[in-house]
């Protein structure tokens, strides 16, 4: 089973609508609402391809419930940990080709909490295969938290995928115990290394050679239309994709951590888990509705995937 873990999600609200315009009222004529989190993407795509798969992280308030109802709606097992403060909203208005959000930051976690989810979590691991990790800490955990996460799961031996970014991915870094992959984008590379970084092969290698990323046996870098660069152990690889038509790009990265979480679990070829991560973000960037993919455009999309050593 593959354990999907988002610490801090949220109720996704989408208001479509035609002009927006400020200070004075805007009438929405249809909203939808989501259960929402890098981590619930995840936990969505893998649904989608038959892969067994538990949601998990933290919860609370009639939020919470609502993200449990609505996973419970797309029969998504979860078992979610719950905390004193309520849960947030992330609220997207899509207006005139653009998308404006106001994104909450969420409840604040208690000392005990933190603690006591902890306890929660080794629990999950025992059922775990692989884990996957993603998006922000809520506030109140420090920065050294999802680094704490994967010191437990290196002791029951359980593999983790991590998508995550600023300080707590730097927390990562700097600890004795590392995750199985990270998949940094090329702007997040940058802010780790202090520079920003060519997209080229020679930059991008100098880079993930960097003592920094020692330890961490894979490394995938997602560069948008250009497709990928990654380093698995000592050899790098060249991701070319298709170009497509996008419909909604959003959640595309989640969808890329669910297929390559799934692909490693399965212990496929490096050029199998690099084609099976970026043709499942491809086909959530198709679909209107984040954290979608439609598997009959699999093959085809797959098929002109090139993956090549450099």
């Amino acid at each position: 089973m593959i354990i999907s873990i988002t610490m801090n999600p949220s109720v996704d609200i989408s208001y479509p609508i035609e002009k927006f315009t400020l200070n004075t009222v805007n009438r929405v004529k249809s909203v939808v609402k989501t259960a929402g989190g890098k981590g619930l993407n995840v936990a969505r795509v893998l649904h989608q391809t038959n892969v067994e798969v538990l949601a998990g992280g933290m919860i609370g308030g009639y939020l919470g419930k609502f993200i449990e109802a609505e996973l419970d709606k797309e029969s998504i097992q979860h078992r979610f940990f719950a905390i004193n403060g309520q849960s947030r909203n992330c609220i997207a208005i899509l207006h005139e080709k653009k998308q404006t959000e106001i994104l909450e930051q969420g409840p604040v976690i208690s000392e005990d909490e933190a603690e006591r989810f902890l306890k929660h979590f080794e629990q999950l691991i025992e059922q775990a295969s692989i884990l996957t990790f993603s998006g922000s800490l809520p506030a109140g955990l420090p920065d050294n938290y999802y680094a704490k996460m994967i010191a437990l799961c290196d002791e029951k031996n359980k593999a983790v995928a991590l998508d995550c970014s600023g300080n707590a991915l730097k927390e990562v870094l700097s600890n004795k115990t590392k995750p199985l992959l990270i998949k940094p984008n090329k702007e997040e590379l940058g802010a780790l290394v202090g520079r920003s970084v060519e997209n080229n092969v020679e930059s991008l290698k100098e880079v993930l050679s960097l003592p920094l990323f020692d330890g961490i046996e894979w490394i995938v870098v997602s560069m948008g239309v250009d497709g990928a660069f990654a380093k698995h152990k000592n050899t790098f690889y060249q991701v070319t994709i298709p170009k497509i038509e996008v419909i909604n790009p959003v959640g595309s990265g989640d969808a890329t951590i669910a297929g390559l979480a799934q692909a490693l679990d399965r212990r496929q070829s490096d050029e199998m888990i690099l084609k099976h991560g970026n043709t499942l973000g491809m086909l959530n960037a198709q679909e209107k509705i984040t954290g979608h993919v439609n598997m009959q455009n699999y093959q085809n999309l797959m098929n002109q995937i090139q993956v090549e050593k450099v």
